[in-house]
């Protein structure tokens, strides 16, 4: 089960991954043959006199984009990201499931107890019982993890790991989750001491206080941990990449590449960061696979989330959902606390034996609110696209794009199914707002 730190941080993503292809013959067909060598992912080769042929009409263009994606594609890439649903179900289950385990018969109080012995004060007591959670956690769901983190990624031809490559790295990461769950479970608890009943008030803001930290500081001193990160050599994707950024104020001095290909081949681009650390930055599989023109089309939508803010407004919408969550946890955890006090030995919600509760309550909040957080980020990508297209003007490369992200995402959801699920819009609305502007602007 991910703590709420962890998913409170996974709402304020705002990664885009998706490339486009264009160019010349030649070009197009040595690209198809490194993207088909890396993973074994296809679409129908077109050429610009297709492209150039398209109907004027979006809703036909669309279509005949959208026909490109052989059958078995997707098919494959339905039942990829169809299975993910289950997945976050699997994982709020089995994260249940330790949350009563460690629960039932005092063990979470047992550990508090040891950690009161060994601690020798509220602040450090509650630190170990942090990291103790978020280890025993990890162990308890490993099975799980490896099984969506690593066989499943191979299953479908898209993790370039080995095995004790994708453990060292998730062993790494887990040991730093400890770290930070123990000092944000100190904080919680002193918090919730020291603010009573209407602690829940004074945790959105302490919450969100963690939350802007991580944003600021993960770019600088965590994802160099996993990756190697360097500036994009001098030439003209650069160039074009800092040129439309200075265009519309955007004070970066360079771009970034990261060696993505060391764990998958996905294609990704991402504005990450706050203040001082924000970075425009793309993938080495996204640099190797796509033509300058694809790159504009990417990083003008990248760039669009900078200019309009959407990590500042993902923040604001954010301390919405995390102050229903908290008062949520509130009103539920008494309720569970002094239902099962006698088998849990925990009675009161500032007892920091509680934590698996807790966790597990909010866990489920973030579920339901699942559609919400989704939402917030769906709509924003929508106008970092509408922006992109408009800064880069390329709706050909975006449109091919999009056929490429199919490699990992269902292309063509029901309604309901990509209001609830989804967290950028699906392929089709997003070729199909590509073509309407292509429609509208009358480009070729």
């Amino acid at each position: 089960m991910k703590t709420w730190l962890t998913a409170a941080t996974l709402a304020l993503s705002l990664t885009l991954t998706h490339a486009a292809d264009a160019g010349s013959a030649a070009t197009q067909a040595q690209k198809a043959d490194a993207t088909a060598q890396a993973s074994g992912f296809k679409i129908r080769p077109v050429d610009d006199a297709w492209r150039a042929a398209l109907p004027r009409n979006a809703e036909a263009a669309t279509q005949a984009y959208m026909d490109r994606l052989p059958a078995d594609v997707v098919a494959k890439s339905d039942a990829y990201y169809t299975g993910g649903y289950w997945l976050q179900l699997w994982n709020l289950l089995l994260g249940l499931a330790v949350a009563v385990l460690m629960m039932s018969g005092r063990r979470a109080a047992r550990v508090r107890d040891w950690a009161q012995r060994v601690g020798k004060g509220p602040l450090r007591r509650d630190a170990l019982v942090g990291a103790i959670y978020v280890l025993a956690s990890t162990l308890l769901t490993l099975p799980l993890a490896v099984y969506e983190g690593w066989w499943r990624e191979q299953a479908y031809g898209m993790s370039t790991q080995t095995l004790p490559a994708w453990l060292g790295e998730a062993a790494l990461m887990q040991g730093i989750n400890a770290v930070l769950m123990a000092l944000v479970v100190a904080g919680l608890y002193a918090l919730i001491r020291r603010a009573g009943a209407r602690w829940w008030i004074w945790g959105t803001a302490g919450g969100m206080a963690v939350v802007v930290l991580l944003v600021a500081v993960s770019p600088v001193l965590i994802e160099p941990l996993l990756n190697t990160y360097k500036p994009v050599e001098d030439g003209p994707v650069k160039t074009a990449v800092l040129q439309m950024a200075h265009a519309n104020g955007v004070p970066v001095k360079d771009v970034y590449v990261f060696d993505a290909s060391r764990q998958t081949t996905r294609i990704s681009a991402n504005v990450a960061g706050l203040f001082g650390t924000a970075a425009v930055r793309l993938n080495d599989n996204l640099l190797r696979r796509t033509s300058e023109p694809e790159i504009r089309a990417v990083m003008g939508h990248e760039l669009g989330h900078y200019v309009m803010n959407h990590i500042g407004k993902t923040m604001a919408m954010l301390t919405i959902v995390l102050f229903v969550g908290f008062a949520t946890v509130q009103w539920v955890l008494g309720r569970l606390l002094a239902r099962f006090a006698a088998s849990t030995g925990v009675s009161r919600v500032d007892d920091v034996a509680g934590l698996p509760m807790l966790v597990a309550v909010f866990s489920v909040f973030l579920t339901l609110a699942t559609p919400v957080n989704n939402s917030i980020t769906r709509i924003q990508e929508a106008e970092a696209d509408q922006f992109g297209l408009n800064l880069s003007r390329e709706p050909h490369g975006f449109a091919e794009g999009q056929l490429k992200l199919v490699e990992y995402r269902k292309a063509d959801p029901g309604a309901l199914e990509e209001i609830i699920f989804f967290h950028h819009p699906s392929t089709r609305h997003r070729i199909h707002d590509a073509m309407r502007w292509r429609e509208a602007m009358n480009t070729p």
